[in-house]
């Protein structure tokens, strides 16, 4: 589906040449779940905008769903955001004009999803994410996490086949990120292919496949032997053994 090979990304000055990305060699399949963690400054967020179209390596080759797409005019590249690529950003970059409702209608628009069932699926997820109540307020009404959860709702709500993530729960609580990263393995269970970039140690687990950016370089690159339960399964299950066991105040792990 991805495939990445010697992808290189720097700038350059008058003095030196500053590398971003530096020989990068990555092929993603369909439907994985990839996390890819790093320091500050890593890449992380460079590689992902590659991926996405969103920005062009300064060398390498890059095909997505078969096709070479370094050289793809701006037409074919809303086409591909428009009917293949979702996107949730750090920055939101909701539409301020417009409502919540809106913002997470607009997606559903330029697919031609008839108005009917465009209002069934935005109800859904306002539901989902508790935001009922917020759906008649604009951006700059929110807090910093509801902007977040407004975005990521855009994002999902016209099912991509890939979804990028950048720190999806970088502006929210536990619990919401939780939430947000169950919502998001759910989606990788239907076949939807997930890449996120995040700090979170416990939200990369979500992933089935780890890789770590350093300077540039993918340093490491781990695929999970078997699924593993997410934490907030473990966290049930935990819970479960303690009432079953009898003695509320001991932890079976």
């Amino acid at each position: 589906m991805i495939y990445l090979t010697n992808i290189d990304k720097y700038y350059d000055s008058k003095f030196q040449r500053t590398f971003v990305l530096k020989a990068v060699n990555l092929e993603v399949k369909e439907g994985e779940f990839l996390s890819i963690m790093g320091p500050s400054g890593s890449g992380k967020s460079t590689l992902l905008n590659i991926i996405g179209l969103l920005d062009a390596p300064s060398a390498g080759e890059y095909s997505l769903y078969d096709k070479s797409v370094l050289d793809l005019k701006e037409k074919a590249k809303v086409e591909y955001h428009r009917n293949f690529i979702g996107f949730i950003f750090q920055a939101y970059h909701l539409i301020e004009e417009m409502t919540v409702y809106e913002n997470i209608e607009t997606p559903l628009i330029y697919k031609g999803v008839k108005g009917r069932d465009r209002q069934a699926m935005v109800a859904d997820l306002l539901d989902r994410f508790n935001m009922v109540a917020k759906k008649d307020l604009f951006p700059q009404q929110l807090s910093g996490g509801q902007q977040q959860l407004v975005g990521i709702a855009r994002a999902i709500i016209g099912k991509p086949k890939l979804l990028l993530a950048d720190e999806p729960t970088g502006n929210l609580h536990t619990t919401q990120g939780e939430m947000i990263m169950e919502v998001l393995r759910e989606l990788n269970n239907e076949g939807m292919t997930i890449i996120q970039v995040t700090h979170n140690e416990k939200f990369a687990e979500y992933g089935k496949r780890i890789i770590r950016l350093e300077d540039g370089i993918i340093r490491k690159d781990v695929i999970k032997a078997s699924p593993q339960p997410s934490p907030m399964e473990r966290e049930k299950e935990s819970k479960v053994m303690m009432v079953e066991s009898g003695e509320p105040n001991v932890r079976i792990v």
